[in-house]
This record gives C-alpha cells, sequence and structure tokens, in this order.
C-alpha cells in the first residue's frame, strides 16, 4: 500500500514519519459473495458455507495481538454477510486492534450505516468504473447504482470513507471518471488497485495492463496527487499492489521539490515497498494463512495451528523478510532501486514464470528508472 498523498504532505511539511506499528492482516472472513467480479483472487459465490467459527476467530485474533498485528481489514467475499461480523469487529477493538472494512456496499441501508461506521475505523467500497463498466466488471446489472448509493450514505455520516478501484484494461477508461466521482462527492480517500495474477484476476490475466498503460495511469494517478496538494484538496490517494509507483513517484517529487529528494527517497527506504510475510499476511476463509492475498503458498493453518507458531516460524517468511530482497533474478538482480520497491510481487512473479524468486513481470520502469540518479 503506497500512500502518495500523505508522503507529500509529510516531507514537504516536515511532519514525523507515518509509521506501521505493527501488522496488517486482510482477513477473508467469509467466501460467500453476491457478485461475480472479473479479477476476484478468492473466486467467491454465493452459495459458499463459512468454515471459521466465531470462538475459532476470536481465539486467533488474540494470538494475533501476541504477535504484532495492530490492523485488521475485514474482506471476503462480501464480509457483511456473515452474521457475527460486528461481534468479531467490537472484539478486534475491545483487543485494541484497529478495523477496516472492505465492502461492495450492497449491504448498506439507512438501518444499519450507522453501526457500520461506528465499528470500523475506515470503510472502502469497490467501484470499478461508470455504470456500464462497473456492472459489467461486477458481474450483476444495477449494482454500480446501488454500490454508489452506499458509498454516499457511508459518506452523509462524515466518517472516513473510501472509493477502491481495480485497473485493468476494462476499466482504465473510467480511470479519470473515478477521480472525478470522488472529487464532485468530496470522497475523503480513493485507493487505486493494480491487477494481481490470482484467483479470477489469472484467469482473466489478458485484461492486465500493458506496461505503456500502465505507465500512462500512474502519471495521471501521480499529477492528481500533487494537483489535490497544491490546491489544498483533503483527499488521499493510495495505490496498491504495484510498489514500483514509488520509484515514479520519487523522479516527480524531486521534479517538484528538489531539495527534499533525498529526504523522501530515505522515506520511501523506510517505507519498503513489497510488505508480503513482513508487515502484511492474509487469512482466507478456511483459515490458510499466506504472506499476502494473492499468494501462491501458505504458511500454515490456524485451525490446525497456533497464529504464533505460524508467524514466527518458517523458512519462506524469512525469506520475504529480507530487505531488499536481492536474492530476486532478472531485472531486479541489477536494479538500485530495489530497496524501495522490494522487488514488487511475488504472486505475478509466480502465476507467469513458476519461480518465486523471478523479476515482477509488471514492473514498467526503464533501465534509467532502475538506476539511483
Amino acid at each position: 500500500m503506497f500512500r502518495l498523498s500523505n508522503l507529500i504532505s509529510s516531507v514537504v511539511e516536515d511532519k514525523p514519519e507515518r509509521v506501521l506499528d505493527g501488522s496488517i492482516a486482510i482477513w477473508n472472513f467469509t467466501n460467500r459473495c453476491n457478485l461475480s467480479c472479473m479479477h476476484c483472487y478468492s473466486k467467491s459465490t454465493l452459495d459458499e458455507v463459512d468454515t471459521l467459527t466465531t470462538k475459532q476467530i476470536k481465539k486467533t485474533i488474540l494470538q494475533m495481538k501476541e504477535n504484532g498485528v495492530k490492523f485488521i481489514i475485514f474482506s471476503g467475499g462480501e464480509p457483511l454477510t456473515r452474521k457475527d461480523l460486528f461481534e468479531i469487529a467490537d472484539f478486534c477493538k475491545d483487543n485494541g486492534i484497529i478495523t477496516y472494512l472492505s465492502s461492495n456496499g450492497l449491504y448498506f441501508t439507512s438501518k444499519n450505516i450507522e453501526r457500520i461506521v461506528d465499528t470500523f475505523n475506515y470503510v472502502g467500497v469497490s467501484i470499478d468504473g461508470d455504470e456500464e463498466t462497473h456492472d459489467y466488471f461486477r458481474g450483476l446489472k444495477g449494482a454500480f447504482k446501488e454500490t454508489l448509493k452506499a458509498v454516499l450514505l457511508a459518506n452523509s455520516t462524515g466518517a472516513k470513507v473510501g472509493i477502491r478501484f481495480t485497473i485493468t484494461k476494462e476499466t482504465i477508461n473510467s480511470l479519470e471518471y473515478i477521480f472525478d466521482l470522488v472529487e464532485k462527492h468530496n470522497i475523503p480517500k480513493i485507493y487505486i488497485s493494480h491487477l494481481v495474477y490470482s484467483g479470477r484476476g489469472l484467469d482473466n490475466l489478458k485484461m492486465d495492463l500493458t506496461k505503456e498503460q500502465r505507465r500512462k495511469s500512474v502519471e495521471f494517478i501521480l499529477d492528481k496527487a500533487f494537483e489535490y496538494y497544491k490546491n489544498g484538496r483533503d483527499i488521499e490517494i493510495v495505490t496498491g499492489n504495484m510498489e514500483q509507483d514509488g520509484i515514479m513517484f520519487l523522479n516527480r517529487f524531486k521534479k517538484e521539490y528538489p531539495h527534499l529528494g533525498d529526504t523522501m527517497r530515505e522515506r520511501l527506504v523506510s517505507w519498503g515497498g513489497n510488505s508480503a510475510g513482513r508487515k502484511l499476511l492474509n487469512i482466507n476463509s478456511e483459515g490458510d494463512v499466506r504472506p499476502d492475498p494473492f499468494f501462491p503458498l501458505t504458511v500454515g493453518n490456524i485451525i490446525e495451528q497456533d497464529f504464533g507458531d505460524i508467524w514466527q516460524n518458517g523458512e519462506l517468511l524469512d525469506q520475504l523478510r529480507i530487505h531488499p530482497r536481492k536474492q530476486i533474478s532478472g531485472i531486479c538482480s541489477e536494479c538500485e532501486q530495489i530497496d524501495i520497491c522490494n522487488g514488487g510481487s511475488r504472486a505475478r512473479a509466480y502465476a507467469i514464470t513458476g519461480d518465486l524468486w523471478s523479476e515482477d513481470p509488471s514492473c514498467y520502469l526503464s533501465e534509467q528508472e532502475r538506476r539511483k540518479d
């Protein structure tokens, strides 16, 4: 997760660095969902039955707390299909764990919206383009209208709300539209996710951007981030699943604020790039633990093992926690900027080559950009 807006303001205004004090868990509490999205890494359907019990989940939450997990993103499937979701979230809060909700918004109503925003520290709702694009991408006609209603309903409460947008060949023409939507309705945050090759995202691999399309998209996003900062527009921009964006951002930042270029680079190295298995983990609806939601390999299962035994041991996690990951081959082996991006996505590398330690095939940086100067 790459927080462009926060980086600009904190460095330019000499504010303290925003440090992730602990790990983030993205937990797919259910694989049940009322949509059938083209990029869904968990291949969710409406017919799924929940495996994890409330008791098992609470037990694991206590183990996660003991092992430094400070944030849990409630995901799915559609997490609001679980009847015990608020009970689980309240249990997290009682134990000092910050909770975020990632939802399609279709279960938001005027009757439950206050409960939702009071429970979760942040609510992210997915909109993947204009009406036609979103409905096609999400597999349900009429979904856009209901999801937009949900976003506006949540935003009207004054809570921290954001739009989540996955950029692919199917949605790229809506990138500008999504920013217009955020500006029009004063949505506090926009999260732009790049495609990772897992689940339906792997099945539909042809929808991933070309490197030229990706570069143009990132340039547009960077333009917006600097525009918002200079104009005092309080909209936070975050990108995900493409840590190479950090290097593009650094080059742009140095043009805008050349005297602060070294400070920004230090900040980006501290951020550390891809954090799978380091500051990030995933638990799926079956209890499998992975270094990130897209990762092709599991490191354990919470039904069978104590979370601490899983998270504190294992050769794979030890390898992932090397920073920078200089064991990665290909263009990464000679890249002078790997201390910023940390080699990008291991899931994409594995999906294309079968080698967990090959270069991220989506890296769009030129040879010159892979050099420090």
